[in-house]
């Protein structure tokens, strides 16, 4: 029996993502202690609009004060909670010391990162001192990486089931993506960049497609990177490069390694946006990926970042209105190939703007699951992917509380 009082406590409930999540755990749980929950942060005034803002019934949500940079106040959040689930981002700046008290006293976490770098780091300082307190901690909880891994997760269920052997190779397209960057997400990525020229031994471990496996997790073999315009005959269309294949490819192989090469130990995993047929497709696959690699050239130099966070990019805080985030959505379609020659189509979608509206609902259900569905005694403590910790338990969730579809496509 639990001695914390609370199964969940959101750490950063005032931030852009903290406040859409809060707001959706009070309309999916309530505060009646199907799922007991409170929400924590630096400033109590700022906590307190946030309680304003959801009306009526939400006054006897509680308020915890907790710094990211107050080793003490994080160790007191702690011991309240069965599941910290935090969105102080970016992590790299901010996230370290939650997780070192997380892995130090067995609190089980999780977030919506997709900063690699930070993520191998964090791994690599506190594994074995998870692995001892118990602690679970599951990066990755947002829409990077939860589509892409648990769409792999469902299609190897499927092919299993139809062809006795899972897919060697397997391909995700994003067929459609409505929605915009938060200013969360933009400081994220600029970090990332900011490391890269501080520290150029950087971008070499950010290429490996295996940098957050565990060490000598099996053979490695070459992944492919679609890194400018192809014809995808698969798909029978255009492709060009995805900003966030690099998060979602290094999640789908450590979920393979942790779960002891279940998808094999040839198998290949690669991810790209599919633009269209023809002429047009291929000016426009052509666009994108030309378009991806001058931001990431012009984020990479000091002078023209300081102008872009100055004038173009949104700020921290700032992101997709409520408007906008009902309007969004995606549509991620998944090919799988045995090494029989046998194929397999899926699909996930979302009905919410990928990075915000369905993010909120992927984080509240994983911290749901990880509080209530998964003892300590069924899985020990470690870090964690969405797909090895949560696999159908997640799926069913997100198909029953957030809006996400996962379906067999008709061959």
């Amino acid at each position: 029996m639990t001695t914390q009082p609370y199964d969940v406590v959101v750490f950063g409930a005032t931030s852009f993502v903290g406040q859409i999540l809060s707001r959706y755990l009070f309309e999916e749980f309530g505060l009646d202690g199907k799922l007991r929950w409170a929400a924590a942060g630096r400033s109590l005034p700022k906590l307190e609009e946030v309680r304003k803002s959801l009306g009526k019934g939400a006054g006897k949500l509680t308020l915890l004060q907790a710094d990211a940079g107050d080793e003490a106040s994080l160790r007191k959040l702690c011991k309240s909670a069965r599941v910290i689930v935090s969105t102080v981002g970016p992590y790299a700046l901010y996230g370290e010391p939650l997780v070192r008290v997380c892995a130090e006293t067995g609190t089980d976490y999780c977030d919506l990162t997709g900063e690699v770098q930070w993520m191998r780091r964090m791994i690599h300082k506190y594994e074995k001192t998870a692995r001892a307190s118990g602690a679970r901690i599951v990066h990755n909880c947002g829409f990077d990486s939860i589509p892409s891994d648990l769409g792999v997760h469902y299609l190897q269920q499927q092919a299993q089931q139809r062809f006795g052997q899972h897919c060697t190779t397997v391909k995700m397209r994003v067929r459609s993506m409505r929605g915009s960057f938060s200013g969360g997400t933009v400081a994220s990525l600029l970090n990332v960049l900011k490391e890269v020229k501080a520290n150029p031994a950087l971008r070499k471990e950010l290429a490996d497609p295996y940098s957050i496996c565990p060490p000598g997790s099996g053979k490695r073999v070459r992944q492919k990177n679609v890194g400018s315009a192809e014809f995808d005959p698969d798909f029978n269309a255009w492709i060009a490069p995805f900003v966030m294949s690099a998060i979602n490819t290094r999640v789908v192989h450590r979920t393979n390694a942790l779960l002891h090469d279940a998808y094999g130990p040839e198998f290949r995993y690669d991810e790209a946006v599919t633009t269209g047929r023809g002429i047009r497709g291929r000016l426009t696959a052509t666009a994108t990926g030309a378009g991806l690699g001058a931001f990431m050239v012009a984020g990479s130099i000091g002078a023209v970042r300081s102008l872009l966070e100055k004038y173009v990019l949104p700020a921290p805080g700032e992101g997709p209105s409520p408007q906008a985030q009902l309007e969004g959505g995606f549509d991620l379609r998944f090919h799988g190939r045995t090494q029989r020659g046998d194929v397999v189509r899926t699909r996930v979608t979302g009905d919410r703007d990928p990075g915000y509206g369905s993010t909120a609902k992927m984080l509240g259900q994983a911290a749901a699951c990880l509080a209530g569905d998964i003892s300590k005694q069924d899985v020990a403590g470690g870090f964690w992917t969405p797909a090895a910790i949560f696999g159908d338990r997640i799926v069913e969730r997100l198909q029953a509380h957030s809006g996400l579809t996962f379906e067999v496509l008709d061959q």
